[in-house]
């Protein structure tokens, strides 16, 4: 059996590792540099999960901005039992579910509707809607899961996490982190099938030309 793909990705993810832990060794020296360095190669990732946790961009944004400002003070605090990236998204962690667990946190309950305004007989119209559609039935998908399992998917998917360093985040087992995934996995599968087969029908119901 032909194992070189994945020694490849863990040799890639080793060595980005070791790039990330050298940055933080230059910051706990004061070096602001690589703390740019480092910000620009965990602001999007950090985006991202945050973005997962809360549905909010500028609440993300702020959540990016706490979380540097917090390995730019206590750089120390990485004991090394992790990969520095998933110390780092442990961090973003704590600050989101403060916000989730805040009384002042606004629910974002409002949703895009689709432009009526398009003329029945636009095959490019119904196009842009079909790809309107697609895009947020995945976001809707994803959005279904519980946060366990939807913060367990990004982390493994997304990020590349080890399962043994997502049973750290999440503080369980890590058989939970591999069931959390069946069962997020599954569900994923489901309701995207139900999204093609919703697809299926609005393509059926657009006008033919012939």
């Amino acid at each position: 059996m032909d194992h070189s793909a994945p020694r490849h990705e863990t040799t890639s993810s080793a060595s980005a590792d070791d790039a990330e832990r050298f940055l933080l060794e230059r910051i706990a020296a004061g070096d602001q540099t690589a703390f740019v360095a480092l910000h620009r190669a965990m602001g999007r990732r950090i985006h991202a999960y945050a973005m997962r946790l809360l549905g909010d961009a500028e609440q993300a944004e702020e959540i990016v901005s706490d979380t540097m400002y917090e390995v730019w003070k206590h750089p120390q605090r990485f004991n090394g039992l992790s990969r520095l990236s998933t110390w780092i998204l442990a961090i973003a962690r704590h600050r989101a579910i403060d916000r989730l667990r805040s009384p002042s946190r606004l629910l974002d309950t409002h949703s895009a509707a689709l432009d009526d305004s398009l003329p029945d007989d636009d095959t490019s119209a119904y196009e842009r809607i079909a790809t309107d559609q697609r895009e947020r039935g995945v976001r809707n998908c994803m959005d279904k899961l519980s946060d366990v399992h939807r913060e367990c998917l990004h982390l493994v998917f997304y990020e590349g996490a080890p399962l043994a360093d997502v049973a750290r985040l999440q503080g369980c087992p890590e058989n939970t982190v591999k069931t959390r995934l069946f069962h997020a996995r599954k569900n994923i599968q489901n309701c995207l099938r139900l999204l093609l087969v919703s697809e299926g029908q609005f393509r059926h119901r657009t006008p033919s030309h012939a």
